[in-house]
């Protein structure tokens, strides 16, 4: 049995294709996956990601624990609300998780895991706790009287249609930065997002979600699904679980290395092993020259010797085919390789990782 968001209904409502994501049964788009990612970058998109799970850290001991656990440096977070982007490592130093710590105090914290992978992380923790026995509560906002769900609004309209619907959250979260989060009664609204665009990832009690999901619909905003998901973050750079990092990939060799606290002395799980390793393969964009498509696993050959495309397809925005790719040490921004495609070596151009921001072109 597939697991389902308290959103499956609406979705079925508005004749969404659904597919299993991990688990869960999530759309995979409403109709047209281009529309919806063209509305992201033009105007508003909405997206379910209840899938996703929000975990409360709560105990005298959080920091301490949060310090050692986590990769990126939690002790730079100092005003309540602002949020850090980092990465779970096993001991070999490979990535167990991504995730986004909320700092509330220094005896709250809120994690938000990926989907897939949240058995996993709560049992990691779990462990590590026990290990170093520490103080901490750990409490998954899955079930019961704390369940909430999320929705993100993305584009360049979406923080207006969300004060059109929520009125109230205005005030509050008109002036916070990128990567902060404001709670206005039972509801936590972030400035984190996975498009490239601005907008905002609405946490609510589970039992409005239904109904805050259909103001938005009323509003114009265009339901999006996990097609135009994976377009925009990979025109926006951003690396997804599973197939651009996982626990035998180091975060050194995915992009990751602005995640990684490496410099100050404090030690967590997996950094002798990155400081032993170092980094082993680069972290790069690629762009098609010819017609194909450009997907992962497929072999990119250099002059500095074989690498591998980890995520891959065609982007709406620059109307070619776009990639990262894992490749050796050596190879260059504007290196010309070729990729293997269906028993074929196509020309490709080695650009940055990141193609698409705020609308605009970066390569």
């Amino acid at each position: 049995m597939l697991k389902t968001t308290v959103l499956n209904t609406a979705h079925r409502a508005l004749g969404a294709r659904m597919v299993d994501f991990g688990g869960w049964e999530m759309p995979l788009h409403y109709g047209s996956q281009i529309e919806e990612h063209h509305a992201v970058r033009r105007d508003c998109g909405m997206f379910d990601v209840s899938h996703m799970c929000a975990v409360e850290a709560i105990g005298p001991d959080v920091k301490t624990f949060l310090l050692r656990l986590i990769a990126n440096d939690i002790g730079k977070l100092k005003t309540p609300g602002k949020a850090l982007y980092s990465t779970l490592l096993n001991e070999a130093g490979g990535v167990v998780d991504d995730l986004i710590v909320y700092y509330l105090s220094d005896t709250h914290y809120r994690l938000v895991i990926n989907a897939g992978s949240t058995d996993k992380d709560l049992a990691w923790m779990a462990e590590r706790l026990c290990e170093w026995w520490l103080d901490v509560c750990l409490i998954p906002l899955r079930t019961g009287p704390t369940a909430v769900a999320m929705i993100a609004v993305q584009g360049p309209h979406a923080k207006a249609r969300v004060w059109e619907v929520l009125p109230e959250v205005r005030p509050a979260t008109e002036k916070p930065g990128p990567f902060f989060a404001v709670e206005v009664g039972p509801l936590c609204i972030a400035t984190t997002g996975y498009t490239g665009e601005e907008g905002f990832e609405l946490t609510v009690p589970a039992a409005q979600a239904e109904d805050i999901w259909n103001a938005l619909l009323a509003a114009g905003v265009k339901p999006c699904g996990l097609g135009a998901r994976d377009t925009l973050r990979l025109e926006a750079g951003m690396n997804l679980y599973g197939q651009d990092m996982d626990e035998s990939v180091s975060p050194l060799d995915a992009g990751l290395a602005w995640t990684v606290d490496l410099a100050s002395e404090r030690d967590f799980v997996g950094k002798a092993a990155l400081l032993e390793k170092g980094r082993q393969r680069q972290f790069l964009g690629l762009k098609l020259l010819t017609q194909g498509v450009l997907r992962a696993h497929q072999k990119v050959v250099t002059a500095q010797g074989e690498g591998d495309i980890t995520s891959g397809s065609f982007s709406p925005t620059l109307g070619c085919s776009i990639a990262f790719a894992r490749l050796p040490l050596g190879v260059a921004i504007g290196d010309r390789v070729k990729v293997e495609i269906r028993g074929k070596r196509l020309d490709a151009e080695v650009t940055r990782p990141l193609f698409v921001r705020h609308g605009k072109a970066l390569i």
